[in-house]
């Protein structure tokens, strides 16, 4: 009697563990993280690691400090102004902090910085 209830039991635990949801590696978990803020993985830096980037909603506004965007905001084109001069600029696209970039801070700009 004791034998078909052990062997009921054995069965029932392999079908529960069977069922069981699988455990998300550290990365798949950053995909997810990454998806539900509205973002995709991607390929950044001189070493290509593997980051979140996402989309601002106030991509290309106009903007005379950082406090007016959602990112930074920063001079528009390639013509880096000197540091202190009284310019606007357009709020950065996503969040991606790579590449060289000027940003406004109160109506002026700030130090060029290259990040790579």
């Amino acid at each position: 009697m004791k034998l078909p209830i052990i062997a009921v039991a054995f069965i029932s635990m392999l079908c529960l563990g069977a069922c069981a949801p699988k455990a998300l590696t550290p990365e798949e978990m950053a995909v997810a993280d990454c998806t539900a803020q509205g973002g995709t993985m991607q390929r950044v830096g001189r070493l290509q690691s593997l980051q979140c980037v996402i989309r601002y909603a106030d991509a290309g506004q106009r903007c005379s400090d950082g406090d007016d965007c959602l990112g930074d905001c920063r001079v528009e084109g390639s013509v880096l102004p000197p540091e202190g001069r009284a310019v606007t600029g357009v709020c950065q696209a996503t969040s991606n902090r790579f590449g060289c970039f000027t940003t406004i801070e109160d109506g002026k700009a700030e130090a060029t910085l290259c990040i790579d």
